[in-house]
Formats: C-alpha cells, sequence, structure tokens
C-alpha cells in the first residue's frame, strides 16, 4: 500500500501513523492510540487535534477522557478536491492579478531583458522558448529571417522542431536569404536572392521577444534573445513590409 500519496495532502508520517492506528482500532483513548501508533501520548494529543481541524478524525467525551475515531477513507479524497480547487484558484489569482502586477514592477528595459546562449544546448533552449512562448498566443504564428548558411545547424540540437512546431499548431512564415529550405506543414516561404558574402544567420520574431542566432568560429553557435514588445514590433514590422514585396 502506497501511502506517500497522503504527504501531497499535508499529511506527515505521524499524522499518517496515527490515522492508519485509529482505523485499525476503531473508536480509541489517546492512550491505546499512541501504544498502536508507537508515539509518546504528548505527541499524539497535539497530531490528533491537527487531524481534527481538517476533518478527517473526530472525537467525543466519555467521561474524563476523550475517544477518537477515524472518519473514514473517502474523507481523504475530500481533502483532495479541496486542496484542487484551493490550487485552480491561486493559479487563476496568479495568471489574471497577481503576476500582471509583479511585471508592472519591472522597469521597462534592463539586462534581465537581453539573454544570450551559446552552444547546442543553448540553441535548444532557445528553440524551445519560441515554441512554449507562441503556444501561448491566441494567435500561434511567428516570422523567421533565415539564411542558407545557418539551416543546417540550426536544428542539430533539437532534430524533431519542426514535427514539435506541427504537433502545437504552430504558424511560420520564413523569409529565406538564399535558396534552398524545406517545405513543411503550417509554414510559408518567401526568398530573397542573395549575392555575394553570405553570413550565417537567423532572426525568429515571437514578440514580445526577438531571438538572433549566428555562429562563431568553428560552427560554434550563439544566440541573443531580446525580450522588448517595442523592437518586437518594430521587427514585425519590417518583416511585414518586406513580406508584402516579395
Amino acid at each position: 500500500m502506497n501511502l506517500d500519496v497522503l504527504e501531497n495532502l499535508r499529511l506527515d508520517q505521524r499524522e499518517i501513523s496515527i490515522y492508519l492506528a485509529l482505523l485499525k482500532l476503531g473508536s480509541a483513548s489517546i492512550r491505546d492510540i499512541a501504544s498502536q501508533a508507537n508515539i509518546n501520548r504528548g505527541s499524539t494529543y497535539d497530531t490528533l487535534k491537527g487531524l481534527a481541524d481538517k476533518g478527517v478524525v473526530s472525537y467525543f467525551p466519555k467521561g474524563k477522557r476523550r475517544i477518537f475515531s477515524a472518519e473514514p477513507p473517502e474523507k481523504l479524497l475530500d481533502l483532495a478536491e479541496d486542496k484542487r480547487q484551493a490550487l485552480d484558484a491561486t493559479i487563476e489569482e496568479m495568471k489574471h492579478r497577481l503576476i500582471p502586477q509583479l511585471n508592472h514592477l519591472k522597469p521597462d528595459f534592463n539586462a534581465g531583458n537581453v539573454r544570450f546562449y551559446e552552444g547546442d544546448s543553448g540553441i535548444e533552449f532557445v528553440l524551445k522558448d519560441i515554441l512554449n512562448t507562441v503556444a501561448q498566443q491566441p494567435e500561434k504564428t511567428y516570422c523567421v529571417f533565415s539564411s542558407k548558411l545557418i539551416r543546417q545547424h540550426l536544428y542539430r540540437p533539437f532534430p524533431n522542431y519542426t514535427q514539435q512546431r506541427i504537433r502545437k499548431n504552430i504558424n511560420v512564415r520564413v523569409i529565406a536569404i538564399g535558396d534552398g529550405g524545406e517545405d513543411a506543414q503550417l509554414s510559408e516561404r518567401k526568398w530573397i536572392d542573395a549575392k555575394g558574402r553570405m553570413d550565417a544567420s537567423y532572426i525568429a520574431i515571437y514578440p514580445p521577444k526577438v531571438a538572433m542566432i549566428s555562429l562563431g568560429s568553428r560552427d560554434y553557435p550563439v544566440a541573443v534573445v531580446l525580450e522588448s514588445p517595442e523592437i518586437a514590433a518594430a521587427q514585425q514590422i519590417i518583416f511585414e513590409t518586406l513580406w508584402g514585396t516579395l
């Protein structure tokens, strides 16, 4: 019998032991409960009071003593339901009131709005951030500038990126710099004919963020993620204007 799940109801091991002892005894005095649970009487009494407050133990007077009884195990389901409702209410309060209020305390811009990442693990984190951020938006769409030279390196740490994007029903529009690029579901692509020297670069616009990925020496990927609604909006305007001319 796995009793560890009861700890999720904020029942500690002593409370669980005493509740089980009461289930086995039926109605019992503090002395008998302490003996059955192998816990001293003082601790048993304090624990019983806590269990009574939680509604899983009841008692009645018998002479000068109190006789305690365990409530039916179904009462534990009531505790779990109460906790779930309280957690749901907390989540709603945080989403609609607390988080917006806390965000108002942040300065409009600071060093924390710019984050640097490097290596394959860093690029994987940025790509996951794109998916997670866009998935929470009403219109699940983001835009990309992508050069030919970056493509073979971009998804190296996250080879199933496109499949996950499609699974999350996220659309992407790509302005490809140079030829190539694969066709995929939920994507549109237009091309810019690049002439001369072309560097490896990738810019994703997913308001309120913009991610910029490039290659350092020896094809070592580096990325900058800038969180700024104003800069993201400006980049979006540039993208839409160019998209309309291609």
